[in-house]
């Protein structure tokens, strides 16, 4: 599906359906958006824009990592939007060049669309030029981060609160969960924080000179969200540490208790085997009361046994 905005040298705003009304020379410049090319969208990129074969390979690929490539009379960009239900990256690939940008997606994305609405409405993005709709886009698109990550918090402050009343190895699991969609989410915010970086700093876009400003408050935006991943991901190691903490001092609880346990017995497990035996000349074997006197005098040891560790402090744990 093919998208088309033109502005013309009046700035007027002018929608069109075919590529064939792009020549038009009252022009000044336009935004051509396609969403998941077909066969003879892709070779427009090819023979109609006159793309190189490697960015266009780019922008059909999966899962790219945030780039910047110089071609000459334009520059092609990969930037990575935020599947909010995966957490995963999808490619959006960006053609601008002086009077035009180009942007290539194979997925349908809710940020293009909200740049498309700024832009349409926006008589400053008319006058900026594609640099502009280069800027909302990358806007837009790093805005998608905010609220996977206040998620995330909202996960870890119900999971710190314990409110579902789960044992801790639930607790301990979804830990690991969320740390592993933060180290996801670190990988992107970190590449397109890189791709940011070159864009800010770079010396050879010429045309995105005069709004290097714009693209600094995205990257600024991009920063804040490494912040708050690590912040993020400190949070879960604490509370990893913490539940493992937990988990562990309750084994030893448990290990002090059946210690305890084993050692009273211990003494009445030697007494009944001693008698047990079946010796005929054993002491007491014949004893009227011997039975009711071994019974008496086990029950003795296990009470004095018990009093004993009960003295030093090992029934106190449960305290």
């Amino acid at each position: 599906m093919i998208r088309i905005i033109t502005v013309s040298k009046n700035l007027e705003l002018k929608n069109y359906t075919s590529i064939d009304s792009l020549s038009d020379p009252d022009i000044s410049w336009y935004w051509v958006d396609m969403e998941e090319p077909n066969e003879g969208e892709q070779k427009l990129l090819r023979y109609h824009f006159g793309f190189h074969p490697l960015a266009i390979e780019d922008c059909l690929q999966i899962s790219n990592r945030p780039k910047l490539d110089y071609y000459g009379d334009y520059d092609f960009f990969v930037i990575n939007a935020l599947n909010k239900e995966t957490l995963c990256p999808e490619d959006i690939g960006l053609f601008v060049g002086a009077n035009y940008i180009v942007s290539v997606h194979r997925t349908h994305q809710d940020e293009l669309d909200h740049a498309w609405e700024r832009i349409s409405v926006n008589k400053r993005a008319w006058e900026e030029g594609p640099t502009y709709v280069a800027y909302s886009i990358l806007d837009k698109v790093v805005d998608q981060f905010f609220p996977a990550i206040y998620k995330i918090e909202d996960s870890l402050e119900k999971i710190d609160n314990n409110v579902d009343h789960l044992s801790v190895y639930k607790l301990v699991d979804q830990v690991f969960d969320i740390r592993g969609d933060l180290l996801q989410l670190r990988r992107i915010v970190n590449s397109m924080r890189d791709l940011l970086y070159r864009i800010v700093n770079s010396e050879r876009l010429n045309w995105f000179k005069e709004n290097k400003f714009y693209f600094a408050d995205v990257h600024d935006h991009l920063l804040k969200l490494s912040e708050m991943i690590e912040a993020n991901r400190d949070i879960t190691a604490d509370m990893r540490d913490s539940y493992m903490s937990i988990n562990s001092n309750r084994m030893n609880t448990n290990m002090m208790v059946l210690t305890v346990i084993s050692t009273i017995f211990i003494p009445l497990t030697f007494i009944a085997g001693v008698y047990g035996m079946n010796f005929d000349y054993m002491p007491e074997l014949r004893w009227r009361y011997g039975y009711f006197a071994a019974l008496f005098f086990m029950f003795g040891i296990a009470v004095l046994m018990f009093l004993w560790f009960k003295r030093k402090g090992w029934f106190d744990i449960y305290k």
